[in-house]
């Protein structure tokens, strides 16, 4: 099946969160997050570490707008329920239609930190993934030293399948990192 013809919800709940396709419009607060943020996401992020005015964050949420509606990848923006906040970006990548299977990458906004957020909206989004995608697998790419990012995985039970040994550069392009794969698969 052609994936522009899979139907499905394009907003889900959680317990505190909205989750939902980006919309035109929302660059301005997703602008302002990576701006409070740059700090926690410099060492992690290409995009933290290139100048961008607000103009360049909403062209990138359109383009992501589109994406979504071509099922070419599913960027999703997370929001907290009862007040309505932006509070993080997360979505599927790296699609497989044929499996299928979607890997989850996400940041959140670091005003918004250690409050179990990121680990909530990543569970719905697997269960979205499982529930309404079908998804066979979903994986978490991360970097070995990134803490924070590996506790997600572990804490939802992804099994750790394993670290490739010098797969990518650092952000600041100086030494040879490992990444972490962790998987669900159903």
């Amino acid at each position: 099946m052609n994936p522009i013809l899979i139907d499905f919800p394009f907003e889900f709940t959680t317990d505190r969160l909205l989750i939902r396709y980006p919309l035109p419009g929302d660059g301005k607060v997703v602008h302002e997050a990576i701006m409070a943020s740059l700090k926690e996401l410099k060492p992690w992020m290409a995009f933290a570490n290139k100048e961008q005015s607000i103009e360049d964050v909403e062209a990138n949420i359109r383009s992501s707008h589109a994406e979504f509606l071509a099922r070419k990848d599913l960027r999703l923006l997370v929001f907290l329920k009862e007040t309505g906040e932006f509070i993080a970006s997360s979505g599927l990548h790296r699609i497989n239609w044929e499996i299928p299977k979607f890997e989850i990458g996400y940041w959140i906004d670091s005003r918004f930190s250690g409050k179990g957020y990121m680990t909530e909206a990543v569970e719905g989004i697997t269960d979205f993934a499982r529930r309404e995608l079908k998804a066979k697998r979903i994986e978490i790419r991360c970097d070995s030293n990134n803490v924070r990012s590996r506790a997600i995985p572990e804490r939802l039970g992804f099994e750790l399948e394993g670290i490739l040994k010098n797969d990518s550069l650092s952000i600041d392009e100086q030494t040879l990192r490992d990444t972490c794969i962790f998987a669900k698969v159903y």
